[in-house]
């Protein structure tokens, strides 16, 4: 089994930046998949960010060019980097990961409150 614990979300102005983190314990070598998702009220979950080992990377359209995601194996976290931040990126985000690429990531944090006030 694997457990997340997403931190670092809060109340910020548009155009400001946040870092989320999220740490991860149990099974580690069950993880090879972290991905990052925003959820807004009333709207579907979606993935914004993505790592796969340790560097490759992808994103939403909607975040390229403002987020990054990184990870710190030694440290068993993955951040997202939130900058020039927008009100519709307002929302919860989870991180979830799963050993491999998926439409359903295995394991899901309880996620952390992120507010983009205009």
């Amino acid at each position: 089994q694997v457990q997340l614990v997403e931190s670092g979300g809060g109340l910020v102005q548009a155009g400001g930046s946040l870092r989320l983190s999220c740490v991860a314990s149990g099974s580690i070598f069950l993880i090879n998949v972290i991905d990052w998702y925003h959820q807004s009220p009333g709207k579907q979950r979606e993935m914004v960010a993505r790592i796969v080992g340790t560097a490759n990377t992808n994103y939403a359209d909607s975040v390229k060019g403002r987020f990054t995601i990184s990870r710190d194996n030694a440290k068993n976290t993955v951040f997202l980097q939130m900058n020039s931040l927008k009100p519709e990126d307002t929302g919860v985000y989870y991180c979830a990961a799963d050993q491999f690429l998926t439409s359903i990531p295995k394991y899901w944090g309880q996620g952390t409150q992120v507010t983009v006030s205009s």
